[in-house]
């Protein structure tokens, strides 16, 4: 089975965004924007307390008059926080993400988030896990090289 740890390894990038909790959404959007990620880590005094994430601002923002420029991350963020560590399956992972309702999983070693796992990557990892065991069931059907 495949854990989270993989995934870690496999990404070149593993690099995680904070804003702080007083930070304005305008902020927190344009940190996402430039890191190219769907949320965010929101920190205060050197400690994550929550995650805002573009779901937050798509249910809670513009749609509810709150203006992205004027608006704090700590109006939008979430506390519930689900953490995993890099041995989590990635089985566990999305029943996890299923239980909770939630896209992104930060991954906590030794006290600290080293990443977050989101649903996107968690997709493309179970997706090359299966595919991974297709194959081999296909070359054991077919005779063709099963121990390879």
């Amino acid at each position: 089975m495949t854990t989270v740890r993989k995934i870690i390894e496999d990404k070149a990038k593993t690099e995680v965004f904070t804003v702080p909790i007083n930070a304005t959404v305008m902020t927190a959007l344009k940190v996402m924007d430039e890191g190219n990620v769907g949320a965010v880590l929101v920190s205060e005094n050197e400690k994550i307390v929550g995650i805002f994430t573009e779901r937050d601002y798509a249910r809670h923002g513009e749609l509810k008059g709150r203006r992205a420029e004027e608006t704090l991350v700590r109006d939008l963020m979430s506390t519930k926080l689900v953490m995993i560590k890099p041995e989590t399956l990635l089985t566990e992972c999305a029943e996890l993400m299923y239980k909770y309702h939630v896209r992104h999983l930060p991954i906590l070693e030794n006290e600290k988030v080293i990443g977050i796992v989101s649903i996107r990557r968690l997709a493309e990892a179970l997706l090359a896990q299966d595919k991974g065991t297709i194959t081999k069931l296909e070359h054991y059907i077919l005779g063709s090289g099963y121990g390879e």
